[in-house]
């Protein structure tokens, strides 16, 4: 990336098809039933698109609980197409905006993912993206038979050895290995562009080639969301987006700087990271509109059986504040239950206040209000840096992401910061990050100009 470029807003959209916000398909606006709808989501992906946004972010909420129960029944949002599935139909029906899949590294395996997100780059023309989630759910480990889940430090870990096969795997063929078969020696490649693998790491081991040339981009580009210590070590050494959770300015200009600090010591550049936070909005006409709007989703809110940090709190007053209990958030989901911790400590929240702050926003970023106010509240995280850019999460179906790209997307393109048109052939391209080279291919150079 030139360092003389003008720096650029990114933006991602993160859609579920019932909305963010737990009452979301409840709404009025929200009138469909419970089945797939793969053309529901093309719609959402060409809007995205047509308004020039860097990503559309699938979310993969794997597996699902045995017990169906009062509470199991009021939750729509683990019912959703596997992501490589969809983002491969919908490749075939948009042109340059990145296509970012989720997947676990504790339910996968490295060669197959390798090989999935090699074609889907390469059915989309260079545009997949991965959001790397290491999150083990008791839940989602028994629906795979895991009756012995792993630390969170160790689930890390484990992600990164399954990234480093990964690019192994990626990086198996030099870039033009099947670009020129000679029929006249009958020869599909040349030998020495392939770069058998042969890895033995602690908890993966593979050998041979993947079967599929490398990605278009490289390697797709890296997506992760992690607020704890260990996870922004991991953003560091690893991520070139971070799908963040920050409720103030501050706090968000205190991870963006901690984590972009980390990454010199992985020889690393600052701007080959980008700082995406959520983005929870309700835009209107004006801020009074906005504010109405979104009053009556919180509304809808069911406050029957709440839970917190492995504790239940349906016993203490709705409007008293938070308890001060034992809380143990086990080993999922660390940052968030820390980030909500300080939070109702540090503004005295009630237990319905927190709950309508930040857990029907999931701990992002509420912006509510006219497209100036929430252009106003975008601009400034971007240049004071608490963001490079945002992951907009609409509380209610599609609608929400219309009301953006119609109201808030102009006046950001009117002051200069975000774009109106694709300048990249590719997803890395359009977000000013690096192709990574192929060590591989890099050696051989480094040979031949030595000989």
């Amino acid at each position: 990336m030139s360092q003389s470029k003008k720096r650029q807003l990114a933006l991602n959209v993160f859609l579920l098809r019932y909305g963010h916000h737990p009452a979301g398909w409840l709404h009025p606006t929200w009138t469909e039933n419970g089945r797939p709808d793969l053309q529901w989501w093309i719609r959402a992906a060409k809007i995205a698109e047509a308004a020039k946004f860097d990503t559309f972010f699938v979310a993969d909420f794997i597996g699902r609980s045995g017990v169906i129960d009062k509470q199991s029944v009021k939750n729509p949002n683990n019912f959703h197409f596997e992501p490589f599935t969809l983002l491969s139909a919908i490749a075939a029906q948009t042109k340059d905006i990145g296509l970012v899949a989720t997947v676990n590294t504790n339910f996968s395996d490295p060669y197959n993912v390798a090989r999935q997100f090699t074609s889907l780059d390469h059915l989309s023309g260079g545009r997949a993206g991965w959001n790397v989630v290491s999150s083990l759910n008791p839940v989602t480990a028994k629906n795979f038979g895991i009756e012995a889940p792993i630390t969170h430090e160790e689930r890390y870990e484990r992600a990164s050895e399954f990234i480093q096969l990964t690019k192994a795997l990626w990086d198996s063929w030099d870039d033009d290995a099947f670009d020129h078969p000679d029929r006249h020696s009958g020869q599909f490649y040349d030998p020495a562009s392939g770069h058998p693998v042969n890895f033995k790491g602690e908890y993966f081991k593979s050998e041979g080639l993947l079967d599929f040339p490398r990605p278009i981009q490289g390697y797709p580009v890296f997506v992760q969301a992690g607020n704890s210590e260990t996870g922004r070590e991991f953003a560091a050494r690893e991520a070139e987006m971070t799908y963040s959770s920050a409720t103030s300015l501050e706090v968000a200009k205190a991870y963006y700087a901690d984590v972009k600090s980390r990454m010199a010591k992985y020889g690393r550049d600052e701007d080959q990271l980008k700082i995406t936070p959520g983005l929870n909005v309700v835009v209107a006409e004006t801020d009074q509109e906005a504010q109405d709007k979104y009053g009556e989703l919180q509304a809808l809110v069911d406050f029957s059986e709440l839970e917190f940090g492995g504790q239940d709190l349906s016993k203490y007053p709705l409007d008293g504040p938070l308890p001060d209990l034992d809380y143990d958030p086990g080993e999922n989901g660390r940052g968030r239950f820390q980030q909500q911790l300080e939070l109702a400590r540090r503004e005295n929240l009630t237990i319905r206040q927190l709950v309508l702050k930040f857990r029907v926003a999931r701990g992002h970023l509420q912006a509510i209000g006219s497209a100036k106010s929430v252009a106003d509240t975008i601009e400034q995280w971007f240049v004071e840096k608490g963001a490079d850019g945002f992951n907009v999460v609409p509380p209610y179906s599609i609608k929400g992401l219309e009301d953006f790209t119609r109201l808030v997307v102009p006046e950001l393109q009117r002051r200069g910061i975000f774009r109106k048109e694709y300048e990249g052939k590719t997803y890395r391209e359009n977000l000013g990050l690096n192709r990574p080279e192929n060590p591989n291919t890099a050696q051989k150079s480094k040979l031949k100009i030595a000989s």
